[in-house]
């Protein structure tokens, strides 16, 4: 019976001693990092052709960053889950966008929830872009 007791007090002091380092710890840390750069490219490879725009979305804890409405931005990446694909919703039927091939790549490079993340996607054109994405506000800087 002693035995088991000495057991249960040491097991007790090492979960209060968990709690209580976790109990230090900052705000921020209590997060898993959410960063990413976005970018729009003119071509269809993001490396070599010309960067139209970017922006730094921070999701870690605020939202942030020099992306123009981060709150929006934040919330529309975490619907998609991590699953970027997500975002490549049927392309809105009533826009109409011109046949000409002029590739724009969208880009998302960072950390989500803490999982790296490197997305791209290719468009026919910056018009095929903007009516499949919809309006949503990750790309909507």
């Amino acid at each position: 019976m002693r035995h088991r007791l000495a057991t249960v007090s040491a097991a007790t002091l090492l979960c209060l001693a968990g709690t209580a380092g976790l109990a230090e710890a900052s705000p921020a840390s209590l997060y898993a990092p959410s960063a990413m750069v976005l970018t729009v490219t003119q071509g269809g490879d993001a490396a070599t052709g010309t960067v139209l725009r970017a922006a730094v979305l921070s999701c870690a804890y605020t939202a942030e960053g020099t992306h123009p409405a981060p709150r929006a931005a934040c919330d529309a990446l975490n619907a998609t889950g991590g699953e970027l694909d997500r975002l490549l919703a049927a392309p809105d039927k009533g826009r109409v966008c011109p046949r000409r091939h002029d590739p724009v790549t969208a880009t998302a490079d960072g950390v989500w929830n803490g999982d790296r993340v490197a997305w791209k996607h290719t468009f026919r054109n910056a018009c095929v872009m903007s009516a499949t994405l919809n309006g949503n506000a990750l790309y909507a800087f």
